[in-house]
């Protein structure tokens, strides 16, 4: 079971031009989404940590961002 709901990861696919989007379509790409997530949050955690924090900050996240891709 994922985390994040299909519809959303749908919805998404649809506002950037996707027509329709079949339902095995949508089980991967909610897979990728939350890879996507976690390896970033693994990486911003990493900053936030090495910043002597326990909290992810915006900073963390988007200097992870650069680095996941």
């Amino acid at each position: 079971m994922s985390d994040l709901p299909i519809a959303a990861v749908v919805r998404i696919a649809k506002t950037n031009g996707a027509e329709r989007v079949g339902s095995d379509a949508a089980a991967v790409l909610v897979e990728k989404a939350e890879d996507y997530i976690g390896n970033l949050a693994r990486e911003a955690f990493k900053l936030a940590q090495h910043a002597g924090r326990k909290t992810i900050k915006e900073e963390d996240v988007e200097m992870a961002a650069k680095s996941v891709g």
